[in-house]
C-alpha cells in the first residue's frame, strides 16, 4: 500500500495530466486512467469510498444509469452488440464514481488550466493545418481543420472550452492587464477556430453558451440579457456565416437537406431524420423497457428493411434520447435524465460563483448536444463530460 500523502499527490499529478490529454489523445488518456482506476481499486479504504460515493445522488443516478444497462442484458438478443454497449459507458459504473472520490478543491484551477493548455495547443496545430504550414493530421484537413479528433467532438468541446475562457474574463476579479489580453486573445482566436471547422452541433453548443453566459452576466436582469442575446448572436452569426466558407457551406447544406428531406432522404440531415422516426415506431411496441441493450441494431435493420429499404441500416440514430429509449425505453430515459437533474440541481446549491454557472453550462449545453448525437457514448466528449462532472458537483465553497 502506499502511504496516503503520497497516493493523493498522485492522483492529482494523474488528474492534471488526464486533464491535458483528454483532448489530445485516446491510447494516452486511457493508459492514465487505468492506472487511476488501479491504484484506486487497490489502495484500501473502501468504507470511506464507498460512504463518499453512496452519499451523492448524483453518483447513484450515475451507476443505477449502468445498471439499467447490464439489467437490459437479460432481454436483448444480441448479447455481443450488448457487452458493446456495457464497455463504452463503463465510465458512469466506475470511472465517474472514482474521480468524484479522488478530486480535490485546491487542484481545481490546475485541472482546468490543464485542460486549457490542450485546447491552446490543438487549437495552434489546427491553425497550422488551415495556414497549410503543416500537413493535414489524421482528422484533419485544410478545409477543416481538426487534428485529434473528428470535428462530431471537437467542435463541442471547443464550445464549452471558450465559455470557460469567456467566464474568467468577464467575472474573475484578479485578472492581470496581462491576463486579460491574452485570455481575450485565446477567446477570439477559440471563436474564429469555432467556425473554420465544421462540427455544426458544437457551433450550436458556442451560441448556447454564448447566451448562458449573458443571462449569467446580468444575473436578474432578463430583459437586458434577452436584449444582448437578440442582438448579439445574430451579428455572430452573420459574421461567421459572410467570412467561413465551412461554415456557410455547412449552414446551406443543412438548410437543403431540411427543406429537401421528402425529395432526398440520402443525406447527412436526412438519414438523421430517418433514423429517429424509424426507431421511434419500434419504441411504440416497446415503450417501457425498450428492446434491450444490444438490440438496436437488428431492431433498427428490421424497421428500416420495412420502412426505408433504400436507404442504410445503422447501429446508431445519432440521438442520445432515441437510443437510450430504444434500448432500455421510457425507464432508462428517466434514468438518463435524473443524471442532468441532480446536476442542474446541485449547481443551484454551490455557494462558488464558478462552480454555480459552470456547474449549470455543462449538462444544459450536453443536454442539447445529445439531440444530434450519442455524445455520452463517445470517447472524448463522454471523458470531458465525467471529468468535469467529478468536481463540479462536490460541495465546495471557493475554487
Amino acid at each position: 500500500m502506499l502511504e496516503r500523502f503520497d497516493l493523493e499527490k498522485t492522483y492529482q499529478y494523474l488528474l492534471i495530466a488526464l486533464a491535458f490529454l483528454l483532448p489530445l489523445t485516446v491510447s494516452i488518456a486511457n493508459t492514465i486512467i487505468a492506472i487511476i482506476c488501479f491504484l484506486w481499486l487497490f489502495s484500501g479504504d473502501y468504507k470511506a469510498k464507498y460512504n463518499q460515493i453512496m452519499s451523492s445522488k448524483l453518483m447513484i443516478a450515475s451507476i443505477v444509469f449502468y445498471c439499467l444497462h447490464v439489467i437490459g442484458m437479460l432481454w436483448t438478443e444480441d448479447l455481443q452488440w450488448g457487452l458493446h454497449i456495457l464497455h463504452k459507458m463503463w465510465y458512469f459504473l466506475l470511472l465517474f464514481p472514482i474521480l468524484f472520490n479522488i478530486v480535490q478543491r485546491k487542484y481545481i484551477k490546475y485541472y482546468i488550466n490543464a485542460f486549457l493548455l490542450a485546447i491552446a495547443f490543438t487549437e495552434i496545430i489546427s491553425y497550422l493545418i488551415w495556414f497549410e504550414i503543416i500537413s493535414p493530421l489524421r482528422h484533419g484537413s485544410v478545409n477543416n481543420p481538426t487534428p485529434f479528433m473528428s470535428h462530431i467532438s471537437y467542435n463541442p468541446i471547443l464550445a464549452f472550452a471558450i465559455y470557460l475562457v469567456y467566464h474568467d474574463i468577464f467575472f474573475k476579479i484578479n485578472l492581470t492587464g496581462l491576463k486579460f489580453f491574452l485570455y481575450s486573445f485565446f477567446a477570439v482566436t477559440m471563436t474564429i477556430n469555432m467556425f473554420i471547422t465544421g462540427g455544426r452541433a458544437g457551433q450550436v453548443a458556442y451560441f448556447l453558451v454564448l447566451g448562458i453566459l449573458i443571462f449569467q452576466f446580468f444575473k436578474n436582469q432578463k430583459i437586458k440579457s434577452l436584449f444582448t442575446v437578440v442582438l448579439l448572436i445574430p451579428v455572430i452569426f452573420i459574421t461567421a456565416y459572410q467570412s467561413s466558407h465551412i461554415f456557410h457551406e455547412r449552414v446551406d447544406l443543412a438548410l437543403n437537406n431540411i427543406i429537401n428531406y421528402e425529395i432526398k432522404r440520402n443525406t447527412s440531415i436526412g438519414l438523421r431524420i430517418t433514423f429517429n422516426t424509424n426507431s421511434w415506431e419500434v419504441i411504440k411496441e416497446n415503450p417501457i423497457i425498450g428492446v434491450g441493450t444490444g438490440d438496436f441494431p437488428s431492431q433498427y435493420k428490421k424497421i428500416n428493411l420495412m420502412n426505408t429499404p433504400q436507404l442504410r441500416t445503422t447501429t446508431n440514430p445519432h440521438n442520445m434520447y432515441t437510443l437510450i429509449t430504444m434500448q432500455l425505453g421510457l425507464i432508462g430515459l428517466i434514468s438518463m435524465l435524473s443524471i442532468f437533474y441532480y446536476q442542474i440541481k446541485l449547481s443551484f446549491s454551490a455557494s462558488s460563483r464558478f462552480i454555480r454557472d459552470v456547474g449549470l453550462t455543462l449538462p444544459l449545453v450536453f443536454l442539447v448536444l445529445m439531440f444530434s448525437d450519442s455524445y455520452i457514448l463517445g470517447h472524448f466528449t463522454t471523458l470531458m463530460y465525467v471529468f468535469f462532472s467529478a468536481f463540479l458537483y462536490k460541495d465546495f465553497e471557493e475554487i
